[in-house]
């Protein structure tokens, strides 16, 4: 009998579930074992971090357990540091190699397919790896709805002015989707929070948005990205464009027009960059780093490897400019997953693959509670409308049943019931407790 081929999927996010999930469905018995590798037992669904953070849905409810979704799928929790395509095998770290000491593991594999995703492009400015704080994993978004809740403690507590308005003072870095949804779900939290603390009034927190460029929100077209401005600044958000960071020291965040803020919180959602082990597979790489293919999701000139989403170049044929590439966003990301199946699928059986082409329908951003902009089929829609169109988009595209009913469920209490603003510090450092009894012999909340 024929050895079921071997398919390693390497990224576990849209691009590597939705593969794996169409793979196991569209496989016969016997015919491959697919292996998924990421460093989390997850799927995080990126566009309901923002709500995550400002305690709309629960953080568990932002992620899609791999192993119940992929019952038929081999999943592997660990890192892919290199891939030798020539040898077909892929250098894996796991949690078990770092405790036996023996280095990675190797996997075989006759089919591979690259999805690792993106990570955030920092830049080497002062102070940004000490201060800054990140918005692309659900533990970020968690981490950063403590510490906003935190920055209103200590403001509330202290007697220094300068410490005060250093903490309610809250400066994200990035125009596009992740910061601008970030910054106003979270500026309508820590206003509402704000309400049970007797000595800080809603306009005492300071919100400042920082972009490059000319303009925010770019994928919602000039009109709504100006409406998405005027919202901000409404709400007396500090919107500076033509603008960059160029120190955070001591707190200190330093614009480039010259004003200077303390700061106790600087969110950095300024761009991604192409996952690093795409640098180590030999593979051939774009001028930006990702990987060349073609419009059947294949890595260019080379045989049994494929690739899509953030870390593939793939040639955009519904364009009218040639040349011109699919965006990196999910939209792309889950429909070519689904032709990468197909066509790695057909590949197995001698059938002739297909080209990918789908042509962009448009955009939807969250401006915080009951506000947005969306560009659908080249319609606009602000305020209340466009908001709803994200809710209901996102509910739809967010993987399965399950988490779509807990979702559901979730905005129909918050709609019932006040908005939650308990944070929850100790998660991030579940010993501390502990520690200290041990170390002292008392308890850490003793007097």
């Amino acid at each position: 009998m024929k050895e079921p081929a071997r398919i390693l999927i390497v990224g576990g996010g849209y691009v590597g579930m939705y593969t794996a999930l169409r793979l196991q469905r569209k496989l016969k018995s016997g015919e491959a074992q697919v292996t998924v590798v990421d460093p989390e037992p997850y799927m995080t669904y990126q566009p309901f971090l923002p709500e995550a953070a400002a305690g709309s849905i629960s953080p568990r409810h932002v992620v899609v357990p791999l192993r119940r979704t992929l019952p038929k799928c081999q999943v592997v929790v660990g890192e892919a540091t290199a891939i030798d395509h020539a040898k077909r095998t892929a250098s894996v770290k796991t949690l078990a190699t770092d405790e036996e000491g023996t280095g990675a593991v190797e996997l075989r594999y006759d089919e591979l397919v690259l999805a690792p995703g993106s990570v955030s492009r920092t830049l080497p400015i002062p102070g940004l790896a000490e201060f800054g704080i990140g918005f692309k994993t659900v533990e970020e978004a968690i981490g950063l709805r403590n510490h906003v809740l935190e920055q209103l403690d200590i403001a509330s507590s202290t007697r220094d002015p300068e410490v005060r308005d250093a903490a309610l003072t809250f400066v994200f870095v990035g125009g596009g989707y992740a910061g601008v949804e970030a910054l106003a779900e979270l500026e309508d939290m820590a206003r509402y929070a704000a309400r049970y603390y007797h000595n800080i009034h809603p306009d005492d927190a300071r919100f400042i948005l920082v972009e490059a460029t000319g303009r925010i929100l770019p994928e919602v077209g000039p009109e709504m990205g100006e409406y998405a401005v005027r919202e901000l600044r409404g709400r007396n958000i500090d919107v500076r464009l033509d603008t960059r960071l160029d120190s955070c020291e001591g707190r200190i965040a330093v614009l480039s027009d010259g004003s200077r803020f303390p700061a106790r919180t600087v969110v950095w959602t300024a761009g991604v960059k192409p996952h690093p082990v795409l640098a180590a597979t030999g593979l051939p790489l774009d001028g930006r780093g990702r990987l060349a293919c073609t419009a059947a999701l294949q890595v260019a000139g080379v045989e049994h490897a494929w690739a899509a989403g953030d870390a593939a170049a793939v040639p955009d044929l519904t364009a009218d400019e040639p040349g011109k590439e699919c965006a990196p966003n999910a939209q792309h990301a889950v429909r070519q997953a689904r032709v990468l199946a197909d066509n790695l699928v057909s590949s197995l059986r001698g059938e002739p693959v297909r080209d990918y082409a789908h042509k962009y329908v448009g955009s939807v951003a969250s401006l915080g509670l009951h506000k947005g902009v969306a560009r659908l089929y080249g319609r606009q829609l602000k305020g209340y409308p466009a908001w709803l169109m994200h809710r209901v988009y996102h509910l739809s595209r967010v993987p399965t049943f399950n988490r779509k009913a807990r979702v559901l469920a979730e905005w129909s209490l918050a709609g019932l019931f006040k908005r939650e603003i308990v944070s929850l510090g100790s998660l991030e450092n579940p010993r501390a407790e502990f520690e200290l009894a041990a170390g002292t012999g008392r308890h850490p909340e003793g007097t």
